[in-house]
């Protein structure tokens, strides 16, 4: 049984929630985008990209989790759980996991993938601009590319909600990805400062998604936050027929008490 898990949990890892919407000329709404990839199955694989993202986000909770209690007292809360990609490992691990999204199909599937492997988890579907929890609620916030969705004034106030819901001195993993991103250079341009028709492999197809450069990762970050590590990761895809970057930020924030 426990090597059954750990094959599911290897598989479940390789799976990304940046779903992409198929073709529709109009800006659409993160959820009806997000859900209508996941019903065409058109998910791209954190593999087709590398693993380090997720291993980032693993490192982070290992390191900057609390550690004057057990995990099953650490309350952690995850943005994005499409196929619980990042909820299955803070769940896996111990840790009291709280995963939001944004459709509903991707809460479903990841409900779907976390009761076949025998592990528990709270999934819900919420706005990340009106988070249903009280303050102070969770000692670790993980945000796995999912609040680049959003658009930049939409992220602000997402923030604001993050320091509300985190305890005095919680710790925050925010990873957009850069404007050094291949699918940064697309040629359309929707509201909120907002890429649309992102087409590179990771992530891909017609859908929006933010770019942020290092002034906008610094802004974002100035009220509520005190930033412990920023690191800028970038590689080349080398695909045919053209070469690709992947780019994004890693960051560290800690809440203001």
């Amino acid at each position: 049984m426990e090597h059954t898990s750990r094959n599911n949990h290897d598989k479940l890892l390789r799976t990304e929630h940046d779903a992409r919407a198929l073709g529709d000329d109009k800006t659409m709404k993160t959820t009806d985008a997000v859900d209508l990839a996941i019903e065409h199955g058109t998910e791209t694989s954190v593999m087709d990209a590398s693993p380090a993202p997720m291993e980032a986000a693993a490192s982070f909770l290992r390191r900057h989790a609390p550690r004057d209690r057990s995990r099953s007292a650490v309350r952690v809360l995850e943005l994005g759980c499409s196929m619980a990609e990042g909820g299955w490992y803070s769940a896996f691990d111990g840790f009291d996991t709280t995963g939001v999204d944004c459709s509903q199909v991707a809460v479903e599937r990841a409900r779907e993938c976390l009761r076949a492997a025998g592990v528990v988890a709270d999934l819900r579907v919420v706005d990340f601009t009106q988070l249903p929890f009280a303050d102070g609620s969770f000692d670790v916030v993980i945000d796995r590319s999912a609040l680049g969705s959003l658009g930049r004034e939409a992220t602000g106030r997402a923030f604001a909600e993050l320091a509300r819901v985190l305890k005095p001195t919680g710790r925050l993993f925010f990873n957009p990805y850069s404007d050094r991103h291949t699918g940064a250079r697309s040629d359309r341009t929707g509201p909120d400062d907002l890429s649309l028709d992102v087409n590179t492999s990771s992530p891909t197809g017609s859908w929006q998604r933010g770019f942020w450069n290092a002034r906008q990762v610094t802004a974002a970050l100035i009220a509520d936050w005190r930033v412990l590590s920023r690191q800028h990761v970038e590689f080349e895809e080398q695909l045919s027929p053209a070469r690709q970057t992947h780019a994004e930020w890693r960051v560290i924030a800690e809440k203001v008490a």
